[in-house]
């Protein structure tokens, strides 16, 4: 199969980048099937689902001694307490053993606490577990494992394998996110602001799109360390995991810092501008904090299937994120009090847990024919040179088609601004994020900022939320029976069992 390359605007080759989990050449024939079940590659251990063990003459679990009294699920969650050497002792004992015992999921937790990763002097070896041993692929054993059976062990194999296209292409027209050239800054904020869209014109005059590759990146950032999820790792090390790695969801380079990093000079008044916010997102409330305000800018690297699981943008701001590289699957929904989140999704009463699948390619497989279907549901490919935009508030799951390179950045227009002072001043389960540890009070801070360079803006913002709250208020008093002026008109009330108690309004 041929690798992914991720080449200059002008054509240039760069590095040969193999998208994780497309090393099999049988993959290359499904690719433009639009069937959900299609031929997925045989485990290279052998391990086959759960249900091939009532036809199968053996079942290596049955020689697994203690072990075959437990669920697998509770073998790997013990496998977890183990070390490297004690799982490579116990993965000699027996196939089933083995199995279990070489599964990378447990390997990866080992090593991102290791020395080796902390230092970042460590050689990628194509696997979580050969990387912490170091071993060479010449160097690795092949014992087949053709009669064990365990879907613990077989599902992560098959959300890597499960091509993204059946999901990512055909998209309903009434589910696309329209596409547009470009947008003045009275455009969105008058019709925009509240919707997703693609802009496919901004983006191309970039300086760095027009320079940026794998390549280019590694000739001037190789040693420079960047955040990845759990790991701080040289840009020569993730490249070299993000070219060849199996992993279900691979690691996905996120870093907050790249502008001084990478010493880049944002904005058009720069004498030597790297790249501008789009014309139409100009405007960010959150300014007016000053060095106060919280993480607004990331850069973002990773293989084809990488991405993130459903989730809205920090403090309710809006978000655009622009691709210089390969190409995003985005599929969003807008939230509200009255709707649902996105099948599959759940979210705990004060919003601050959020449960869904663990890898995206799960969620595709079990959610997304029902998702399509969801009113709200709305889809699209942000392709190499193209910015999309994320409204405050919206659920979305990004995931990356190919090798990519990406820039986003989180800003307040005035349109959200009521409810950006909402989140911030109700702070419900901590879920403020991104400021800086002294800013005891962000609320107050943004207030603040807010009163000193816009204060008219304010003042409609807190009028906004004010008709909010007696919306709420009106609402509730409907339904408990009150009307003005009555204190009792047949409706329901509460009370605790004697005279003297009054309603609870």
């Amino acid at each position: 199969m041929k690798s992914s390359i991720i080449p200059t605007a002008h054509g240039d080759p760069s590095i040969h980048v193999q998208p994780s989990a497309r090393s099999f050449d049988s993959l290359e024939g499904t690719r433009d099937s639009q069937e959900s079940c299609l031929s997925i590659p045989h485990h290279p251990s052998g391990i086959k689902p759960s249900g091939n063990k009532y036809t199968a003459a053996s079942n290596a679990k049955d020689a697994s001694g203690p072990f075959q009294v437990f669920p697998d699920e509770i073998i790997a969650i013990f496998l977890e307490y183990l070390d490297a050497a004690q799982l490579c002792m116990l993965g000699s004992t027996c196939r089933f053993l083995h199995a279990f015992c070489r599964s990378d999921d447990v390997w990866k937790a080992l090593f991102i606490e290791s020395q080796q990763s902390k230092s970042g002097l460590f050689i990628w070896r194509g696997t979580w577990r050969s990387t912490l041993l170091n071993l060479k692929e010449e160097h690795l054993s092949q014992i087949s494992c053709d009669n064990v059976f365990s879907d613990v062990l077989y599902r992560p194999f098959l959300c890597t394998y499960t091509p993204l296209t059946p999901y990512t292409s055909n998209i309903p027209p009434k589910n696309a996110i329209p596409r547009l050239e470009n947008l003045s800054y009275e455009e969105f904020s008058q019709n925009w602001s509240e919707k997703p869209f693609i802009l496919t014109g901004p983006v191309q005059e970039w300086p760095v799109f027009k320079s940026w590759d794998t390549d280019s990146l590694l000739k001037q950032y190789a040693d420079v360390k960047f955040r990845a999820e759990a790991v701080d790792w040289t840009l020569k090390n993730y490249a070299a995991y993000m070219q060849n790695n199996k992993d279900e969801s691979p690691l996905y380079l996120f870093d907050r810092s790249f502008v001084e990093k990478m010493n880049l000079q944002v904005g058009k008044r720069q004498e030597s501008q790297s790249y501008w916010i789009p014309e139409c997102f100009g405007e960010d409330l959150f300014e007016v904090l000053g060095e106060n305000r919280p993480d607004n800018k990331w850069l973002i690297i990773g293989p084809a299937r990488s991405g993130s699981t459903y989730h809205k943008d920090p403090n309710a701001t809006s978000a655009w994120n622009a691709v210089l590289r390969g190409s995003k699957y985005w599929i969003m929904f807008p939230s509200n009090t009255s709707a649902p989140p996105p099948p599959g999704v759940y979210v705990s009463e004060d919003q601050s847990e959020v449960t869904s699948p663990l890898s995206i390619a799960e969620w595709l497989l079990g959610f997304h024919a029902e998702a399509r279907k969801t009113p709200g549901c709305i889809e699209g490919v942000c392709n190499e040179g193209e910015v999309l935009h994320v409204p405050s508030g919206w659920w979305h799951l990004v995931v990356n088609l190919e090798a990519s390179i990406a820039i986003t950045q989180n800003f307040v227009p005035r349109s959200h601004l009521p409810n950006v002072l909402s989140f911030l001043k109700e702070n419900i389960a901590d879920q403020v994020s991104g400021f800086k540890k002294d800013v005891t009070d962000p609320y107050g801070l943004f207030v603040e900022g807010m009163q000193r360079q816009y204060p008219h803006l304010l003042e409609e913002a807190l009028e906004e939320l004010k008709k909010r709250a007696e919306g709420k208020k009106r609402k509730w008093d409907e339904a408990v029976g009150h009307d003005d002026g009555e204190t009792n008109s047949g409706g329901f009330s509460f009370g605790f069992g004697d005279d003297s108690d009054e309603d609870v309004p």
